[in-house]
């Protein structure tokens, strides 16, 4: 009893916490991006906000793997297991993360006003004409040098198997000719139980896999190089928790 209070009592600060910098952070993060042209000052603000969140809620992640240099984009490829997953990535895998999000996070008119300001790219999977559209807007930014986190299971598992991958992000990795670079992530499930509010402190692990080439391939060849992919992130989970 006493430990479930603890825990309702942290997940109230936490939300509160978040709330409140959301309330101070997102139009600060607008006038930096829209009048200053300083995307850089958003992701500072983005990671003080996910870095505030992570530590409130005791939400603790340890690393494994050589992190590819920050000058040179890539797609990060992640399994998807936890609500937490997004935010920790965000801030172990590179200083200027971008993502591309579900298009339905616009009925949050501030959070998709500063997704997009921030060079985050919507994908509406209802769409297909828009979705294309998305996955070449996303290309075009990895030529231009920013790297991208993508979950292509597309939702979370519930089960800790790996859902099927959906194809949109490998042709924006190959259409740009940037590698891809597998991640495993593990323990976030519990911090979040299903049918619960509560936010509960977990420790997560995060692997980082080889980044796999794609230059010289084709959209044609897209199979091949989620395979390749696939058979490393179910590699990188077999290797266990970075806490051990």
């Amino acid at each position: 009893m006493l430990q479930t209070t603890v825990v309702a009592i942290r997940s109230v600060v936490t939300y509160v916490a978040i709330l409140v910098y959301i309330a101070v952070a997102a139009p600060l993060a607008l006038v930096f991006g829209v009048v200053f042209r300083w995307k850089g000052g958003m992701f500072l603000l983005g990671h003080g906000g996910v870095g505030l969140a992570l530590a409130s809620a005791g939400i603790r992640y340890r690393v494994k793997g050589t992190r590819p240099p920050v000058e040179s984009p890539v797609v990060f490829c992640s399994n998807h297991e936890s609500n937490v997953d997004p935010p920790v990535l965000f801030q172990a895998l590179h200083p200027r993360l971008h993502i591309l999000y579900k298009a339905e996070l616009h009925r949050f008119p501030l959070m998709g006003t500063v997704f997009d300001v921030g060079g985050f790219v919507p994908v509406d999977r209802q769409d297909r004409h828009r979705a294309f559209g998305a996955l070449e807007q996303g290309a075009a930014s990895l030529r231009s040098g920013n790297s991208f986190l993508i979950f292509p299971e597309g939702t979370r598992s519930r089960t800790g198997q790996l859902l099927p991958f959906k194809k949109g992000g490998f042709l924006m990795a190959i259409q740009a000719q940037v590698p891809v670079v597998p991640v495993a992530i593990s323990g976030g499930r519990e911090s979040m139980r299903k049918g619960s509010a509560f936010v509960r402190p977990v420790r997560v692990s995060v692997r980082l896999g080889q980044a796999i080439p794609t230059v010289g391939m084709t959209a044609d060849q897209r199979d091949v190089l989620i395979s390749r992919v696939r058979a490393e992130i179910e590699r990188l989970l077999l290797e266990g928790p970075t806490w051990s």
